[in-house]
């Protein structure tokens, strides 16, 4: 068995996120610079058994969808391309942002922590993932 990874795609920092082999938990793995996105995948499933991919589909609260969809879309593409076996699902990823930084504010972080830009990316990721799998079992 292998994981689930989940990519909230932005423009300038992608956060990343994985199950464990069973695809019981998720959990934050990363954020990286959109530009090295697909060298760190290459490398992560060099070392990982990756079964399927989750990206953030971004809308707005009419359900339009974001600009960097565009961008989105052309990663995607490459994506396949490199790794034709693995599955690609799409979730809406509306609030995920919002959710993060809440749960963050929770979490007894320092006010700088809370700030930046990375976790919350990488916390945003975990979201989706996890709406993902609450998605599965139903």
């Amino acid at each position: 068995m292998g994981q689930i990874l989940a990519i909230d795609y932005g423009k300038a920092r992608c956060g990343i996120a994985a199950t464990d082999d069973m695809k019981i938990i998720a959990s934050g793995l990363d954020t990286v610079q959109t530009p090295s996105l697909m060298e760190f995948l290459k490398k992560y499933f060099k070392e990982n058994r990756v079964d399927d991919i989750v990206v953030g589909l971004p809308t707005d609260l009419k359900g339009n969808i974001s600009e960097v969809e565009t961008d989105i879309l052309k990663f995607i593409e490459e994506f396949r391309k490199e790794f034709s076996e693995v599955p690609v699902h799409r979730l809406d990823e509306r609030f995920t942002s919002k959710m993060a930084s809440f749960f963050i504010s929770q979490s007894g972080k320092s006010k700088k922590q809370r700030q930046e830009k990375g976790l919350i990316d990488k916390v945003s990721a975990t979201i989706i993932l996890q709406n993902f799998l609450e998605q599965r079992t139903r």
